[in-house]
Protein backbone atom coordinates (compact mmCIF):
# COMPACT_ATOMS: atom_id res chain seq x y z
CA UNK A 1 0.00 0.00 0.00
CA UNK A 2 2.53 2.61 0.98
CA UNK A 3 4.72 1.86 -2.24
CA UNK A 4 0.90 2.57 -4.59
CA UNK A 5 0.16 5.78 -2.08
CA UNK A 6 3.74 6.72 -3.10
CA UNK A 7 3.58 6.06 -6.81
CA UNK A 8 0.58 8.28 -6.88
CA UNK A 9 2.43 11.39 -4.95
CA UNK A 10 1.46 13.94 -7.56
CA UNK A 11 -2.47 13.96 -6.79
CA UNK A 12 -3.04 12.29 -4.11
CA UNK A 13 -2.11 13.36 -0.44
CA UNK A 14 -2.15 11.46 2.82
CA UNK A 15 -2.56 12.14 6.48
CA UNK A 16 -1.62 9.82 9.13
CA UNK A 17 -4.48 9.95 11.54
CA UNK A 18 -4.26 8.21 14.98
CA UNK A 19 -5.98 5.02 14.99
CA UNK A 20 -9.25 5.73 17.18
CA UNK A 21 -9.80 9.82 16.79
CA UNK A 22 -13.47 10.34 16.61
CA UNK A 23 -12.59 14.31 16.97
CA UNK A 24 -11.11 14.31 13.70
CA UNK A 25 -14.28 12.23 11.97
CA UNK A 26 -16.67 14.45 10.35
CA UNK A 27 -19.09 11.49 10.45
CA UNK A 28 -19.09 12.17 14.27
CA UNK A 29 -20.53 15.51 13.78
CA UNK A 30 -23.53 13.60 11.28
CA UNK A 31 -24.35 11.21 13.96
CA UNK A 32 -24.70 13.60 16.53
CA UNK A 33 -27.04 16.08 14.99
CA UNK A 34 -28.80 13.22 12.99
CA UNK A 35 -29.58 11.89 17.06
CA UNK A 36 -30.77 15.17 17.95
CA UNK A 37 -33.33 15.32 15.42
CA UNK A 38 -34.49 11.86 16.10
CA UNK A 39 -35.32 12.48 19.55
CA UNK A 40 -38.71 13.25 20.08
CA UNK A 41 -39.84 10.68 17.79
CA UNK A 42 -41.28 7.67 18.28
CA UNK A 43 -41.52 4.67 15.51
CA UNK A 44 -43.44 1.63 15.33
CA UNK A 45 -41.52 -0.42 13.10
CA UNK A 46 -37.97 -0.76 11.82
CA UNK A 47 -39.40 0.44 8.34
CA UNK A 48 -40.64 3.25 9.97
CA UNK A 49 -37.08 4.60 11.66
CA UNK A 50 -35.37 3.35 8.40
CA UNK A 51 -37.69 5.78 6.30
CA UNK A 52 -37.08 8.97 9.16
CA UNK A 53 -33.75 8.59 9.32
CA UNK A 54 -33.11 8.90 5.44
CA UNK A 55 -35.06 11.69 5.33
CA UNK A 56 -33.10 13.33 8.19
CA UNK A 57 -30.29 12.14 6.03
CA UNK A 58 -31.58 13.41 2.43
CA UNK A 59 -32.51 16.88 3.99
CA UNK A 60 -28.59 17.22 5.59
CA UNK A 61 -27.34 16.70 1.93
CA UNK A 62 -28.99 19.81 0.62
CA UNK A 63 -27.49 21.87 3.12
CA UNK A 64 -23.77 22.12 2.54
CA UNK A 65 -23.36 24.53 5.13
CA UNK A 66 -24.01 22.23 7.52
CA UNK A 67 -21.77 19.77 6.10
CA UNK A 68 -18.72 21.72 5.85
CA UNK A 69 -19.32 22.87 9.64
CA UNK A 70 -18.98 19.16 10.27
CA UNK A 71 -15.62 18.99 8.33
CA UNK A 72 -14.69 22.49 10.33
CA UNK A 73 -15.20 21.04 13.42
CA UNK A 74 -12.77 18.53 12.99
CA UNK A 75 -10.13 21.33 12.78
CA UNK A 76 -9.26 19.44 9.35
CA UNK A 77 -8.77 21.38 6.37
CA UNK A 78 -9.75 20.19 2.82
CA UNK A 79 -7.29 22.06 0.24
CA UNK A 80 -6.67 21.02 -3.37
CA UNK A 81 -2.93 20.18 -3.56
CA UNK A 82 -2.16 21.52 -6.96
Amino acid sequence: MRAWIAAQDDWLLVYRLPPYAPDLNPAEGIWSNLRTKLLNFTVHGIDQLTTLIRSRLKSMQYRPDLLNGFIAETGLVISDPA
